[in-house]
């Protein structure tokens, strides 16, 4: 069970990674660009939608709403950018 959460790790490690060289890749569309800044900066920010010291809520809206998120912002860059950009996180 921790090899699954470290190979889940690293796996959001290179997609991070990734879509922030898409974000620079001028190929990458600008919807795509601004949907990786908000949640770029909402992952970043001391400010949440739900506090987090209100129990279970505080922490579950960063749990569902950032893996949301980045597998949108994943969705809409183009598939032969984001494979370059993997491509250069493996490098």
């Amino acid at each position: 069970m921790l090899t699954r959460w470290q190979a889940r790790a690293r796996q959001l490690k290179t997609n991070l990674h990734a879509l922030a060289l898409a974000y620079r890749d001028p190929r990458t569309p600008r919807i795509a660009r601004l949907w990786v800044a908000l949640v770029v900066g909402y992952a970043f920010s001391p400010l949440d939608l739900i506090p987090d010291p209100i129990p279970v809520l505080g922490y579950l809206d960063d749990l569902i709403l950032l893996p949301v998120g980045i597998w949108l912002a994943l969705r809409l860059i183009p598939p032969d950018v984001l494979a370059d950009c993997r491509a250069q996180v493996q490098a």
